[in-house]
């Protein structure tokens, strides 16, 4: 089964939104049209579509944006983000709203992480708070205004709307890990989303299929390539990189939150993380 991208749905009601909210949210409404427009429009070149992974972005905007900058997204391009947009580094929220104004942009595929799970479960049950503030919940709340209900509406349908897994023909993408035998959707969520890769990899997927995933922090700053999985947390809000993979042509983008960019090849396989 293969996930479907996310798009917003039509809004009646600006009431409660900040402008930039209303603005996003516009222009998601507007993303189908523009892109049936831009398809008519002649090109003197075509870019093939690109299906681009995204690592663990932990509010980190700024890397965030340098990282854009590089890919230059095209309307045929498809954005996998691995989960873990949120907690631990300065701007969550404007991490968020940055991607919401991608749907317009690409097709977007936002995972689900534990922190993106973490925030739920505290929105919805009070008691669950505690638990995802000690675990870097407090600076996404900062960045909401110190309270999670000025989390606006459309953030919050961008967080509901997150997907456990996505697959393509060659690669399947998920937060942290993955039981080899289960099929994608029996996935169980302590695995795929809490699960982290330290000492060996695990075995191939039954699918046959290269893994792609975020979560086990790599704190040289570098993807680790297992040949059946690439990790791709590479430990920006630690002081390090945000990665970005084009999994067909092996192009790896970093940016970091000091404004540097880099562009490398995919590293050799390893044997061991």
């Amino acid at each position: 089964m293969v996930e479907e991208g996310w798009e917003h749905p039509k809004h009646g009601d600006d009431a409660g939104r900040s402008p930039r909210g209303i603005a996003a949210a516009r222009r998601m409404d507007r993303g189908l049209n523009t892109k049936i427009v831009s398809s008519l429009q002649p090109t003197l070149t075509h870019m093939p579509a690109r299906t681009i992974a995204i690592g663990d972005i932990h509010g980190c905007l700024a890397a965030l944006d340098g990282l854009l900058d590089q890919i230059e997204l095209t309307g045929d391009d498809t954005l996998v983000v691995m989960g873990d947009m949120i907690d631990r580094g300065p701007d969550s929220a404007g991490v968020i709203e940055r991607l919401v104004g991608l749907v317009a942009d690409c097709r977007l595929v936002p995972l689900v992480g534990n922190h993106e799970r973490m925030m739920l479960d505290a929105i919805r049950q009070r008691s669950s708070e505690r638990f995802w503030l000690q675990n870097g919940g407090q600076a996404t709340l900062a960045s909401y205004g110190g309270s999670a209900s000025r989390i606006p509406p459309h953030h919050r349908m961008f967080f509901q709307h997150c997907q456990l897994y996505y697959e393509t023909a060659r690669h399947f993408f998920i937060h942290a890990n993955y039981h080899p035998y289960f099929e994608l959707p029996d996935q169980p969520q302590d695995i795929a989303l809490w699960q982290h890769i330290d000492a060996t990899f695990p075995p191939p997927h039954q699918s046959g299929k290269t893994a792609v995933v975020g979560h086990t922090p790599q704190t040289d700053g570098l993807p680790r390539n297992g040949g059946h999985i690439v990790m791709l947390d590479t430990f920006c809000y630690g002081g390090q990189w945000l990665t970005a993979w084009d999994v067909d042509s092996d192009v790896l983008w970093q940016a970091n939150n000091s404004g540097q960019v880099r562009t490398t090849p995919l590293p050799p396989e390893i044997d061991e993380p």
